[in-house]
């Protein structure tokens, strides 16, 4: 049988939703080989109380807020997926920058050194709501104010936490080690997502 037209039959009697406009996640979900649809909506609070949350429950948090946009519009059958991913240095978030200036600021600060990269992603259906996170250390070589203002201007991240894509030139130039997934670097960790999903049903190639 051809594979593109043989989807694995992961979550039975749920349609996959997920709400995401990020083309990293689409393109990682895909990798799955199950069958979703996207569905975004606009004008989402993404804030967080920053005196009381820290780490893995800033994304968690997040998402969560995400997916209960979705929820009270989800039909019975639909299961919803929903992400936030953050640039965690120092105990400071790094968000999406907005503007170069920005952009060159945080490179400027990841530069040298360690920094977190945290996924937090909810699953929604009508029954329940299952929440995690995932942490991967990303070592960054130190960085010229030269390769900085070519990586920004080439590639404008401002879409990005942190202003970098790791699957991006910078990825390959800057960073030297990882310590736990890529794939979550990129905006979803993948395989936990998997592992969560099996819990739904059985699979059935």
């Amino acid at each position: 049988m051809d594979a593109q037209q043989h989807s694995l039959r992961l979550v039975e009697g749920y349609r996959v939703i997920l709400a995401s406009n990020s083309p990293r996640r689409k393109e990682l979900l895909g990798g799955l080989g199950i069958d979703f649809e996207v569905r975004t909506l606009s004008g989402i609070d993404e804030s967080y109380p920053p005196s009381s949350l820290k780490g893995e429950d800033i994304p968690i948090f997040i998402s969560g807020k995400k997916a209960e946009a979705y929820k009270y519009t989800m039909a019975d059958d639909e299961m919803i997926i929903t992400a936030d991913t953050i640039v965690y240095d120092n105990g400071k978030v790094l968000g999406k920058p907005k503007d170069r200036d920005e952009a060159i600021r945080m490179l400027r600060e990841l530069s040298g050194h360690a920094h977190e990269v945290i996924t937090g992603v909810s699953i929604v259906t009508k029954e329940r709501t299952v929440q995690f996170a995932s942490t991967s250390q990303v070592y960054f070589a130190e960085l010229t104010e030269e390769e900085i203002a070519y990586y920004v201007d080439t590639f404008q991240p401002y879409d990005k936490a942190g202003a970098y894509g790791i699957q991006e030139w910078i990825g390959y130039v800057a960073v030297t080690r990882i310590e736990g997934s890529y794939f979550n670097v990129m905006g979803l960790p993948i395989q936990r997502l998997y592992t969560e999903l099996k819990k739904y049903g059985n699979i059935h190639s």
